[in-house]
């Protein structure tokens, strides 16, 4: 048996058991988390909340005063940025922003897998909301919110931290390039589904994470379409020769302006904002 054959029969049986030792969120994403669902919450309570997390909470000014927004008036300090981005959101960017701490090993090889991931991330998000936000202005009466965008594309791949640890035991596997690859592909859905509902995760984030590597177009316009191009323009979609039918398929229904849809100004321009905020 191959290492990697070994490594995905292990994966396999330890879903198949429900003896896979998943992520959980940061503390303080569960805090925050726990704080927005309270009804009796206030802005300055949720602040407070954000506050015992000093990265976080600059994070959360940042993403106040960011062009992402579109507020050219300056907020300074915690209490104006939760003020500013509002409570009905306030939930979902926390946890977007909390995100990083979980792409973290002891193993140094395995840490550089996890920077890539974590970079490669962040691209597929930065062009995902950039797309979403094109798509916005042409149709006005789009539901789609830019901030379950970033955490549902932030989340796509998220079934890949429990394999990169399970390597980590089985070191062999290093030495062959594709394992990483071929397992993702046929296990990341799955074992993302499984941390989606173990976090409690709606069934749009599931969605995300269950259909984007399929090669199909939703009925309507979902947060799975924009992870999905973001994919194909980022080269991680698994489905390569479906691509260019998929990207017109996008075109003649809106999503995207043409092939080239990196370069439309208006979606480039979100795109440097988006990436800015994971800087």
């Amino acid at each position: 048996m191959s290492a990697e054959h070994a490594l995905i029969t292990i994966l396999t049986e330890k879903l198949r058991s429900d003896s896979l030792v998943l992520p959980t969120l940061p503390e303080i994403a569960l805090r925050v988390r726990r704080t927005a669902d309270d009804p009796e919450v206030s802005l300055a309570v949720m602040a407070e909340t954000i506050s015992m997390d000093p990265a976080l909470a600059a994070r959360m000014i940042r993403v106040a005063n960011s062009a992402f927004l579109g507020r050219s008036i300056k907020v300074s300090t915690l209490n104006q940025a939760v003020t500013r981005i509002g409570l009905s959101q306030i939930k979902t960017i926390a946890t977007a922003m909390a995100m990083e701490q979980l792409f973290l090993s002891q193993n140094a090889h395995i840490q550089q897998m996890m920077d890539k991931a974590w970079r490669d991330t962040v691209q597929v998000t930065s062009i995902a909301v950039a797309c979403l936000s094109y798509y916005r202005a042409q149709q006005s009466k789009c539901a789609l919110s830019p901030d379950v965008m970033t955490l549902a594309a932030l989340l796509h791949h998220i079934g890949l931290l429990p394999i990169l640890t399970e390597a980590e035991k089985h070191q062999e596997v290093f030495g062959h390039p594709g394992f990483m690859r071929h397992a993702m592909a046929k296990l990341s859905p799955q074992i993302g589904l499984a941390i989606m509902k173990a976090w409690g995760f709606s069934e749009v984030y599931q969605r995300v994470i269950a259909e984007w590597q399929q090669s199909r177009v939703s009925p309507q316009p979902d947060y799975t379409d924009f992870v999905r191009i973001a994919t194909i323009a980022q080269r991680s979609f698994p489905q390569p020769e479906q691509q260019h039918a998929l990207i017109s398929q996008y075109i003649e229904l809106g999503l995207l302006p043409d092939v080239d849809f990196m370069q439309e100004p208006a979606i480039a321009a979100v795109y440097q904002d988006v990436r800015a905020l994971f800087a």
